[in-house]
C-alpha cells in the first residue's frame, strides 16, 4: 500500500512539474517563457551633486544585476522588459544628534525614477521612485566613504527594482 502511494505521489510531482510555465533563475526571477529580450537605457544623474559617473556606474550594475540572475537577451531597444528613468536625488543629512548638539551620523540618500515596460504582459508595468540610503559617521569626509556608500545603495536599490520587475514580491 505504501509502496502505491509513494508512486502516486511521485507522478502527481512529475505532472504539477511538467504543466509548470514559468521560468525560474538563480536570482529568484519569475519570468514567463514568451518573455525573451531586456533593454536598459542609460540612467542619467538628474540630481544636483554626487559623483560624475553616478548615472553609468548605476546603470552598469543594473544591467550586470539582470545579466547574472536572469536568461534574458540584451537588445539596445524595444525588449520584452524594458527599463528607463534616471538619478532624481542625491542628498546627505544628519541623522543623529549627541549630546553636545552635533550629528553622530550623516545619512546619503538616492532616490531612482524608474519606467518598466513589460510589453508581453503590460500589467506588469510599473513607473515610481525607489529610494535607498546608508548612514556614515559624521567625523567623515564624505568623499572618504563615498564610493563604498553609493555601491552598497546602489546595490539596494537595484535588488528593490529587480524585486518589483521579475520576482513579483
Amino acid at each position: 500500500m505504501f509502496k502505491n502511494l509513494k508512486y502516486i505521489f511521485l507522478l502527481a510531482a512529475l505532472v504539477c512539474s511538467a504543466q509548470c510555465t514559468v521560468q525560474y533563475s538563480m536570482g529568484g526571477a519569475n519570468i514567463k517563457p514568451d518573455v525573451k529580450t531586456i533593454s536598459i537605457e542609460d540612467f542619467p544623474n538628474r540630481a544636483p551633486g554626487g559623483p560624475a559617473d553616478l548615472g553609468q556606474f548605476f546603470t552598469n550594475e543594473m544591467k550586470d544585476k539582470f545579466q547574472s540572475q536572469t536568461n534574458l537577451t540584451f537588445v539596445e531597444q524595444r525588449g520584452d522588459l524594458t527599463f528607463s528613468g534616471g538619478i532624481t536625488d542625491y542628498q546627505t543629512r544628519p541623522v543623529s544628534v549627541g549630546g553636545d548638539q552635533t550629528a553622530n551620523m550623516t545619512r546619503l540618500t538616492i532616490r531612482v525614477h524608474v519606467k518598466f515596460d513589460n510589453r508581453k504582459h503590460p500589467d506588469n508595468s510599473f513607473e515610481t521612485d525607489f529610494s535607498q540610503y546608508e548612514d556614515f559617521d559624521s567625523n567623515k569626509s564624505l568623499t572618504s566613504v563615498e564610493s563604498q556608500l553609493v555601491e552598497s545603495i546602489s546595490e539596494k536599490l537595484i535588488d528593490d527594482i529587480f524585486r518589483r520587475a521579475v520576482v513579483n514580491w
